[in-house]
Formats: structure tokens, C-alpha cells, sequence
């Protein structure tokens, strides 16, 4: 099968985590985040889905720290991130600056529980707020 991963299903013959379009969260998370100088900003965490459209909603952004200490999570529109394959990771118009700026959270903190703070993420980074 063109443009897929050489990893496939008990058959072999379905794709299990990675065609040409399509890539198994568990792959994504942990994947580099670049701004578009090429520096590394942080890693994806996790990503957010929306339960009923099954759209993705934001790329949930790990950034500083040192073994998990003062760690910050920053939830980016899904929308802001551009994979690129020669990095082997995401691009995102940032820079440390600005994000340092941007909406985030710590270990411990539940920023969820307020429901504009969706909508304030979405117009941090200037992206029509969807749902």
C-alpha cells in the first residue's frame, strides 16, 4: 500500500498507526514543536478531540522546565501547526516570547473547568473560536 508506514495490522495489510494523511495519536504525542526558524519550542503532550465532531481542537503544547519541574502547558489550536517531514515535527509561528504569553496551564491546574477559556486560547492566536 503506497504512503504508508511499514508497521501494519495482523494481516498485513492495514495500516496500524501512520498513512500518508492519517497518524495514531499515540504517535503524535511527544512529537517536536518548531517555530519557523527551526528552534525547538517544546513537544506535543497530548491532543484534545472534540467529542461530537470528532474534530481535533487543540495540540496541547509541553514547554520548559526540567524533568517536569515548572513544566507549562499551552493548548494550541490545532489549526496554528504545520507538519513538516523534513523536521519530523510540528511548525508553528511562534516564538518563545509569545508563547511564554500565550494561555497555558500548570501540572496541577484545571483551566478546562472555565468555559471561555477555550474561546480566550482560540483568540490569543487569532482562530475563529468553533465550537
Amino acid at each position: 500500500m503506497a504512503g504508508t508506514s511499514n508497521v501494519t495490522g495482523p494481516r498485513g495489510d492495514v495500516p496500524k498507526n501512520e498513512t500518508e494523511r492519517l497518524i495514531a495519536s499515540d504517535k503524535v504525542e511527544g512529537t517536536a514543536v518548531y517555530n519557523k526558524a527551526g528552534e525547538h519550542l517544546g513537544s506535543v503532550f497530548n491532543f484534545m478531540v472534540d467529542k461530537y465532531t470528532g474534530k481535533v481542537a487543540y495540540a496541547v503544547m509541553s514547554f520548559g522546565g526540567f524533568l517536569g519541574i515548572g513544566e507549562r502547558y499551552h493548548p494550541l489550536p490545532w489549526e496554528k501547526l504545520d507538519y513538516d517531514a523534513r523536521l519530523g515535527g510540528y511548525v508553528v509561528d511562534l516564538n518563545a516570547k509569545d508563547l511564554e504569553a500565550a494561555p497555558s496551564y500548570g501540572r496541577d491546574e484545571t483551566p478546562w473547568a472555565d468555559p471561555e477559556y477555550g474561546r480566550n486560547v482560540y483568540g490569543y492566536y487569532g482562530v475563529p473560536y468553533w465550537f
